[in-house]
């Protein structure tokens, strides 16, 4: 590994707040202001999630220039062999969908949509963080 350090604290609050998130918002699931916020939630963490992936892939390899502009399904597939994410291509493909989608949460459907896969994201964002923080350390 090189000589420079990883920082997932931003990775660590992020998740706190979305499992905040997500348990205020099962208190009261018709709560519109909540599940807003937790959709946004879910945004950020992703969003963080992706880029301290990529990053970290980036400082363990012999060639960090190649995650410079690898593909989304490559730097999946790249995280999944070094054991760093529990869901493959098909799962991290339909949380980037999700991600997609947010701006759009004026939509029922889609904020709901939205909303029924954080449960699973939650558990691949801990899975990373716990991951990142046990090969940092």
């Amino acid at each position: 590994m090189n000589d420079q350090q990883l920082d997932i604290s931003a990775l660590d609050r992020a998740v706190q707040r979305l499992d905040e998130g997500w348990g205020r918002y099962q208190q009261d699931v018709s709560d519109l202001q909540i599940r807003d916020g937790l959709i946004q939630r879910f945004e950020f963490t992703y969003e963080i999630s992706h880029k301290l992936l990529k990053r970290y892939l980036a400082m363990i390899s012999p060639t960090p220039a190649l995650y410079a502009q690898i593909a989304f399904q490559e730097l999946i597939r790249a995280g999944n062999e070094q054991g760093l994410l529990l869901g493959e291509w098909p799962a991290w493909r339909r949380y980037r969908d999700m991600r997609a989608k947010t701006s759009h949460t004026y939509d029922e459907s889609i904020a709901l949509a939205v909303v029924a896969e954080i449960p699973q994201f939650l558990l691949e964002a801990r899975y990373l963080r716990d991951q990142l923080r046990e090969r940092l350390q």
